[in-house]
């Protein structure tokens, strides 16, 4: 970057925004690809409560419930169901599940699909970055000489 060259706020936004993005998106990948593939600790997760958010138009839920392992090892307590909605289960019904660390929720045995936001989270991310870098480091455009071009002379 040349000296006394100043940054335009669109580049330090694009350069905060590419940041928040990443840190947002980095710390997941490790655990949105262990879900992907279910890969974890194997037990049963009991329905407890389906809860419930409405949206213009839409409704979005999950049942949320108990997980135990199959060794007995593990009983995470007011987890949710990665995929449920209100037809899956029922309260006091048991489903095959995965734990793979998450704090507030399990898996079924098919994983899931966050990998895939994730991902291209962490790619905007950096290619706002790489834009906002570009700005940075490019040249400026080279001056004419002053008296060139202007038809005199």
């Amino acid at each position: 970057m040349r000296v006394g060259r100043r940054l335009s706020a669109f580049t330090v936004a694009l350069a905060a925004l590419g940041l928040l993005l990443l840190f947002w998106s980095v710390p997941e990948l490790g655990p949105t690809i262990k879900a992907a593939r279910a890969d974890g600790v194997s037990g049963v997760f009991t329905a407890g409560e389906l809860r419930c958010i409405q949206h213009p138009g839409h409704e979005s839920c999950v049942w949320a419930g108990d997980f135990a392992s199959d060794d007995g090892r593990v009983l995470r307590r007011d987890v949710e169901l990665y995929g449920s909605d209100r037809g899956t289960l029922a309260a006091g019904r048991t489903t095959q599940a995965v734990d793979t660390g998450r704090a507030s929720r399990v898996y079924g045995l098919d994983g899931s699909g966050e990998w895939l936001f994730t991902t291209l989270l962490a790619l905007a991310g950096a290619a706002l970055l790489a834009v906002a870098a570009r700005r940075v480091w490019r040249r400026p455009p080279a001056r004419r000489p002053s008296g060139a071009g202007d038809g005199e002379g």
